[in-house]
């Protein structure tokens, strides 16, 4: 039964850190998609690849500046992760 707990809170938790994770990244690519949408229905310019180099742009900056925080978070989860694996073995 405790396993079973073990895993369940493991899971949530993989959740949570998955979904803090990608959240900036597709938030922000969300955002410039919204702005571009609407640029491009006020100007009546339909061109498709329009907003692909702003979204790049948009997400390589988001990486940048929130890349260490998630590779934070991504590093403490793995490290819980095997701490608890090791715990379970004994």
């Amino acid at each position: 039964m405790d396993e079973t707990a073990t895993l369940l809170s493991l899971a949530d938790r993989m959740l949570w850190v998955t979904a803090l994770v990608a959240a900036p990244v597709l938030l922000a690519s969300l955002a410039i998609g919204l702005v571009v949408g609407i640029v491009q229905a006020a100007t009546s310019v339909n061109e498709q690849t329009l907003t692909f180099v702003p979204k790049l742009a948009v997400i390589a900056l988001v990486l940048v500046l929130m890349g260490a925080s998630m590779f934070t978070l991504v590093g403490e989860f793995a490290q819980d992760i095997f701490a608890r694996i090791a715990d379970l073995g004994q």
